[in-house]
């Protein structure tokens, strides 16, 4: 449990939405298990938006993390490549730019059986691992701001 409420916005794509979905809910429960309730849902078009999104987000409402959740599915085309290595950087660099965690909840599969196996399926849930994992950075950064 935290002392004071963190502000925790989830960024999410609309692509997928039905897979999608289940990981915001799985979020949003966990979120409500550790007894947070300040956090914010915002929908991007896709997950190759969710970097520029994300820093906006960060930028407006100066939230404690941003948990990104999405899918993305390799298919028949190149889309997956210059989709999935450019969104884990630029998330990975906005965290390390703004000190705000930014969480990685897109799912990069090879099918749609795989990414619902991931969204609640066999494989757990990403966006409640992500919540899980947002709590636990946000616990440790003001651990280290208080010493």
């Amino acid at each position: 449990m935290i002392a004071k409420q963190p502000k925790i916005v989830i960024v999410a794509a609309e692509w997928h939405d039905f897979i999608v979905r289940k990981l915001i809910d799985g979020a949003c429960e966990t979120l409500n298990r550790h007894g947070i309730s300040d956090f914010h849902v915002v929908r991007s078009p896709g997950s190759f938006e969710i970097p520029l999104l994300t820093k906006q987000v960060i930028s407006s409402l100066r939230p404690d993390a941003v948990i990104c959740l999405g899918v993305v599915v390799k298919g028949d085309t190149a889309h997956f490549e210059y989709v999935c290595e450019p969104v884990a950087h630029a998330l990975m660099e906005i965290s390390l730019q703004t000190a705000v965690p930014c969480l990685f909840g897109i799912l990069m599969t090879y099918t749609l059986e795989q990414a619902l196996e991931r969204a609640g399926g066999a494989m757990g849930n990403k966006g409640s691992e992500c919540a899980e994992a947002a709590v636990s950075l946000v616990n440790v950064l003001r651990s280290l701001h208080s010493e």
